[in-house]
């Protein structure tokens, strides 16, 4: 992790901006962590959010390690009465938050005749339900500082993905509730945009080698023969993505979808 900068003189905190306050979701690991430490390095203070406190600990002690400020905040997001709370503890521990990066997923996947209401459901609502609801409690912020920062996380799955009917359209799906958001919030200085990440190495991709009955290693070298670049993406490869959109410098660019996944997509 790079050295933290001292308040107000990293990327997004111009003339009197202050510093900003950054909300990241599924923070607790992988993309999401790796997002919240960036950040950090930008100069924001992060209140990482994950289904438990006690999970965030390894993501909040990193960035404090670092000299930054960070809180970790337990809450589902598909519950609008612990999205709520969870932003308005934000706002008493560290400020008003002005951007967001809903980066909270799960995986069910199957093939459609085997999949059920629930492995819908599930995904749907942490996914899209996810996101309406915490940029819903979080807008009211941006819109009240005039700037604000949104950043969902899709993925290239949102083209078509065997096995992912649920996944891919609820990743597509945010890249629908992205393009809106921009258009609705524009007029408030909040810009939205997405990120739709192609193979990247995590747990959650870890967990699909192990399901197809292969080592990780292997699964790797397999996926990178399809991938232009010749590897497969690190979490740390779409937080530099996610830090562009959250910066002044991003003022410009909204709406959009980035695919950052080793060669072109879409």
């Amino acid at each position: 992790m790079s050295e933290l900068r001292a308040p107000g003189t990293g990327p997004g905190t111009g003339p009197g901006a202050g510093r900003r306050v950054a909300v990241v979701t599924g923070g607790a690991r992988g993309i999401g962590a790796a997002v919240a430490r960036r950040l950090a390095a930008d100069g924001r203070d992060v209140a990482v959010l994950d289904l438990t406190e006690e999970s965030t600990g390894d993501t909040v002690g990193a960035v404090r390690a670092a000299g930054g400020r960070a809180v970790g905040v337990g809450a589902d997001v598909t519950r609008a009465d612990q999205v709520q709370a969870a932003v308005e503890r934000v706002v008493s521990e560290l400020g008003p938050p002005t951007i967001l990066v809903n980066n909270a997923g799960i995986l069910r996947d199957s093939l459609l005749f085997r999949m059920t209401e629930d492995d819908w459901d599930s995904v749907v609502a942490v996914h899209l339900r996810g996101a309406f609801l915490m940029t819903r409690a979080v807008q009211a912020h941006q819109v009240e500082a005039r700037w604000g920062r949104i950043v969902n996380l899709s993925s290239i799955s949102a083209l078509g993905n065997r096995g992912q009917t649920n996944y891919a359209a609820a990743k597509a799906g945010l890249q629908g509730f992205t393009k809106s958001l921009a258009i609705e919030l524009g007029p408030f200085g909040i810009t939205a945009n997405a990120i739709a990440p192609g193979f990247v190495a995590t747990e959650m991709t870890r967990a699909t080698a192990q399901r197809l009955g292969m080592t990780f290693e292997d699964f790797l070298a397999r996926v990178s023969q399809d991938i232009p670049v010749g590897r497969a993406g690190t979490p740390q490869d779409i937080a530099a993505a996610a830090s562009f959109f959250a910066s002044d410098e991003a003022s410009f660019t909204s709406g959009q979808v980035l695919y950052v996944a080793g060669g072109p997509k879409a």
